[in-house]
């Protein structure tokens, strides 16, 4: 959710000319329109402040938030789902409730931005024209960069947290593992969440106390 002041909270390429022009509710006028690649928490928080901030001027502008599905995944939660500490699917929100009354919200691939005429091209042929354009569309994971890390084994014996996905098999993994030799890989930078590694040795050292069974696990 997002509070008052737009915090959230748990529960390509360059010019190229475009095949036909903004439709005529999408072109440029006295309203100034401010469109926000990306819906995740940076998006959000961008939109939602923006529109505080111009809230003296309600009718002066148009904030339109753009992203490719409806799923808002709260991702500092990923780490918790390892060790029964959060659920899946308390950590996963509609990306337009996250979002102040009063922002547009479109459900849409964003095929090309066009800086010299100032617009977006969406899939499905629309044009969204801007006067402030805010890029926000995050980090995206490239497994198969690491040489070897989604080979055999991949997803059942080797895993991240740094997706919904990932996690939840990590907690299978976890849950049945009863002993052994439990290895952190930050060789390959740059990661997702620097901190995040040395948390993840944290909360497994004390999860396998827990467990009781600590003094069999190589960490």
């Amino acid at each position: 959710m997002t509070g008052d002041d737009g915090d959230l909270r748990p529960p390509h390429a360059g010019p190229t000319a475009l095949p036909r022009p903004p439709p005529a509710a999408e072109t440029r006028g006295t309203t100034k329109r401010i469109v926000v690649l990306g819906g995740g928490t940076g998006g959000t928080l961008a939109a939602n402040r923006l529109l505080r901030a111009l809230a003296d001027d309600p009718d002066e502008v148009v904030i339109t938030v753009v992203d490719r599905d409806d799923d808002h995944i709260y991702q500092p939660g990923l780490l918790f789902v390892p060790f029964g500490l959060a659920r899946p699917e308390d950590l996963v929100r509609s990306r337009p409730a996250q979002l102040h009354d009063g922002i547009v919200y479109r459900t849409a691939e964003i095929e090309r931005v066009n800086l010299d005429a100032q617009h977006v091209q969406l899939s499905g042929g629309v044009t969204l024209v801007y006067d402030v354009l805010v890029v926000a569309s995050g980090a995206r994971l490239v497994p198969g960069e690491t040489e070897g890390l989604t080979g055999s084994g991949y997803r059942e014996t080797v895993h991240n947290f740094y997706d919904l996905d990932g996690a939840v098999a990590l907690d299978r993994a976890l849950s049945g593992f009863t002993g052994g030799r439990l290895v952190v890989n930050v060789v390959d930078m740059p990661i997702k969440c620097p901190v995040a590694p040395l948390e993840f040795c944290f909360l497994a050292d004390w999860y396998f106390t827990e467990r009781g069974i600590r003094d069999q696990v190589e960490l």
